[in-house]
């Protein structure tokens, strides 16, 4: 799977997804970030003029709290039933 470097203002997170945040994993996420690097991607998927959040949000979070404008993500298809 090949990764993109996607600006972080183009990410939409669900609000679904919005309630599982725990702080405490963001603050542990963003040190380990800051000391080795985003070592996994996060996942999206297109959405209608922009990226929807699939995995990663904790991931995402800790980047923004980094001051991070741009995130690894992997562009995943979407199925449509």
């Amino acid at each position: 799977m090949q990764t993109h470097e996607l600006s972080i203002d183009e990410i939409y997170v669900p609000a679904p997804r919005r309630k599982t945040l725990k702080k405490e994993k963001v603050e542990e996420l963003a040190e380990d970030i800051l000391e080795n690097g985003q070592l996994r991607p996060i996942q999206v998927r297109q959405g209608k003029g922009r990226y929807v959040l699939i995995e990663g949000y904790h991931r995402l979070e800790a980047c923004i709290a980094l001051g991070e404008e741009k995130i690894a993500a992997y562009l995943v298809q979407s199925k449509k039933f």
